[in-house]
């Protein structure tokens, strides 16, 4: 009912905004019709989740990769409880960020014309105090990343959402990858978010997270991280997100292959 009113309405924004300020329907409802923020949060979780639960994996993890004042953290924690209640997937989150706010750009592939020191800062206690379960890792990532797994042992990861803003930063979120195979799930759903933005920011391959992506994929022949070829049109409404919406490809990881699809016999009748 709910994605029928907004897809053949001529007013999408005011029917979802509707739908989001009386919480019309059920979360998975409106997490398909973008009536809840970050819906691209929730359509990672989902997806990563049922991926899980069709190679019987029972927990996953959830990275934040720029948790900055600590909204989008909140409601990452607030989907995984929800998706966890409706797939019977466990999902574990983590945010990393260095508390401080962003550090001083390397070079110009940081885009410092968009982005200053100090941008972002954190308001560690409050923040602290409203997480119910999500794990804060605390530091600049590119010191934090290398001891993640030991000191936190985290299930395979299935979402990472990487708002680092720099290239240097994105870059040093994507070691997270140099794990083992069973850190992860075959395939890894990968937000970025600094890939669009305001008309005056400007992205595009040769600086920020876009090059950090290209980069890696030239160096690992084996792990590719690539967007979603036509998100956008399986989407009852287009959202900026679905392209910002990429998936890492473990090609080597040995359940890549395994069958993940829900249809049981899937037969076309002539």
């Amino acid at each position: 009912m709910i994605k029928t009113l907004v897809k053949f309405s001529q007013l999408h924004k005011p029917v979802r905004g509707l739908i989001r300020k009386f919480k019309i329907g059920d979360f998975l409802s409106r997490a398909e019709v973008d009536a809840i923020p970050r819906s691209e949060y929730a359509y990672a979780l989902y997806q990563a989740a049922m991926q899980a639960k069709l190679l019987d994996i029972k927990a996953i993890s959830a990275i934040e990769f720029g948790v900055a004042g600590g909204k989008s953290l909140l409601l990452l924690e607030e989907y995984a409880a929800q998706i966890e209640k409706l797939i019977g997937v466990q999902i574990k989150v983590y945010g990393f960020d260095t508390g401080e706010g962003m550090p001083t750009a390397t070079d110009y592939r940081d885009l410092p014309y968009i982005w200053e020191k100090g941008f972002f800062k954190m308001d560690f206690q409050e923040l602290a105090s409203r997480l119910e379960k999500a794990e804060l890792v605390i530091g600049n990532v590119a010191d934090t990343i290398d001891g993640f797994v030991d000191q936190h042992n985290p299930p395979p990861i299935g979402f990472i959402s990487i708002d680092t803003d720099y290239y240097s930063s994105a870059k040093d979120c994507l070691r997270i990858f140099s794990n083992s195979y069973d850190l992860f799930l075959p395939r890894v759903f990968c937000y970025l978010d600094d890939t669009i933005g305001d008309d005056w920011e400007l992205h595009n391959e040769f600086v920020g997270e876009l090059l950090a992506i290209k980069e890696f994929n030239n160096d690992h022949e084996d792990i590719k991280i690539a967007p979603i070829n036509g998100l956008r049109h399986k989407r009852i409404i287009y959202s900026a997100w679905n392209d910002q919406m990429y998936v890492a490809h473990l090609f080597r990881h040995p359940l890549y292959d395994k069958k993940c699809n829900p249809k049981d016999n899937w037969q076309l009748s002539i």
